[in-house]
């Protein structure tokens, strides 16, 4: 898909959310879409957004803005550098993309080669990928062209489609230095610049990524920063990015979606599994994504729910970006049931139709708690997250509850005692080795493949 991630968006119709596949994006390569009548109406034009572009956002079923969008879009269409506290699934890339696009479409020419006009960084692949097909649909049929450049693909490719610059790029931090360092890209003309996760960023240790970024860019730009958090790198983040800006924050930093009906059900580590399939024999027609820890674990855990029957693919740092696009796209059309992800797919994914969220490990960052259940209730739809805690996770799981200021409700199980917590060890995190399975944390805990299928799957 890479070979030929240059957009040239097709026609979506009138669908909500852009759902083309990468694939169908890359084969339309070479062809512009025709553009529609402009639309002078509505209440994002009221906000300032080019008619254009307001004919296109009314296409894909965006007539009412969400909150975020309220506050962000008119700041941002006055030039204003933003900060945005809110989490993935509130409208955010409309936010900052919209307005974006209005003060880039009456540019007059072309790029100069190697530049690009607008930046927009994402921690991970699957979140640029999101964004760059949110900015292909906002823009159909006007003459901004942007370009999605991540690792796991050829920078080669890249290179030579940069050579001829683009209105916009939508990229990782990592692959973007690497082109900078081969001279493949400037950013001397780039006036607009989106951090898009940031908090995620710095998570993930691209700090001193963002910093040397930070000093390539002209000083006269726009700088929006989105984040679901605020940590105290953040703060020194947005002082050295944003001159000052509008604070706009919708959501409570933390707070699940209203519409995510939460349980957790306590379970020793080495029934998890068997557990796990129960809960999703009740629904083998619906979609469900299910969260590990390590890239290995997640590759361990497919690979039995595939023997036991389910449809299921997994996404994880281990896999190539073909492998990960071909294993999303399977999951959007539905043929794929089961998504088996770490991390990686925890912001940016917008599937609509994911109506059941697992976190099989719950994570050692109390925060990506939020976000793995924000990929469920959806588009106004309602969502179910349950989370599978062993003795041992019993200390991520009250992390989990303080950083919510909410309690999840027990659904199954018997909690655990501190003294069972103890006994059981660590959950993992940082006092595990990278690769490890995700069991492998507790010197006696009971092995992770269960010795039996769950009911619902034997023969």
């Amino acid at each position: 898909m890479e070979q030929n991630n240059t957009r040239r968006r097709p026609n979506r119709g009138g669908k909500s959310t852009p759902r083309s596949a990468p694939q169908a994006l890359s084969s339309n390569e070479g062809r512009r879409a025709p553009a529609r009548d402009p639309l002078p109406t509505g209440p994002f034009a009221d906000m300032g957004i080019d008619h254009r572009i307001n004919a296109n956002i009314a296409a894909l079923g965006l007539t009412k803005p969400t909150p975020i969008q309220e506050q962000g879009i008119p700041a941002i269409v006055e030039g204003r550098d933003v900060l945005g506290l809110a989490q993935t699934g509130t409208g955010k890339t409309a936010a900052f993309g919209l307005p974006m696009l209005t003060r880039l479409i009456n540019f007059g020419k072309k790029p100069d080669p190697k530049t690009c006009r607008a930046l927009i960084l994402a921690p991970t692949r699957e979140l640029a990928t999101q964004i760059a097909t949110n900015i292909d649909a906002y823009a159909e049929g006007t003459p901004i062209r942007s370009f999605r450049v991540v690792g796991g693909a050829s920078i080669n490719v890249q290179t030579e489609r940069l050579s001829r610059g683009v209105d916009v790029l939508i990229a990782t931090p990592g692959r973007l230095m690497d082109l900078i360092e081969r001279r493949a890209i400037s950013l001397e003309a780039t006036t607009y610049l989106v951090l898009d996760e940031a908090d995620q960023m710095l998570d993930i240790g691209f700090i001193h990524t963002l910093r040397k970024i930070a000093r390539m860019l002209p000083r006269e730009r726009q700088t929006l920063m989105f984040s679901a958090t605020m940590p105290k790198l953040m703060q020194e983040l947005s002082d050295t990015y944003l001159t000052n800006p509008v604070k706009v924050a919708v959501n409570p930093p933390g707070q699940a979606a209203k519409k995510i009906e939460q349980g957790v059900h306590f379970v020793s580590q080495g029934d998890k599994a068997t557990l796990l399939a129960e809960y999703m024999s009740k629904h083998t027609n619906e979609l469900a994504m299910v969260f590990g820890r390590t890239k290995h674990g997640c590759e361990k855990l497919a690979k039995l729910l595939e023997k036991w029957g389910f449809a299921v693919a997994a996404i994880h740092g281990n896999k190539s970006q073909g492998q990960r696009e071909r294993a999303l796209e399977a999951f959007r059309k539905g043929e794929t049931k089961v998504l088996v992800a770490t991390d990686v797919a925890a912001r940016g994914l917008d599937i609509p139709e994911v109506a059941h969220v697992y976190n099989y490990d719950l994570p050692n960052v109390p925060e990506n708690y939020v976000h793995r259940i924000g990929r469920t209730a959806r588009a106004g739809r309602d969502g179910r997250a349950v989370a599978l805690c062993s003795p041992a996770e019993l200390g991520e799981l009250r992390a989990i509850e303080k950083a919510m200021k909410n309690t999840i409700p027990v659904i199954g199980g018997e909690v655990p005692s501190a003294a069972m917590a103890a006994a059981a060890g660590p959950a993992g995190g940082a006092q595990r080795g990278r690769g490890k399975p995700m069991d492998a944390g507790a010197s006696k805990r009971p092995a992770r493949r269960p010795s039996r299928q769950p009911k619902s799957r034997q023969a």
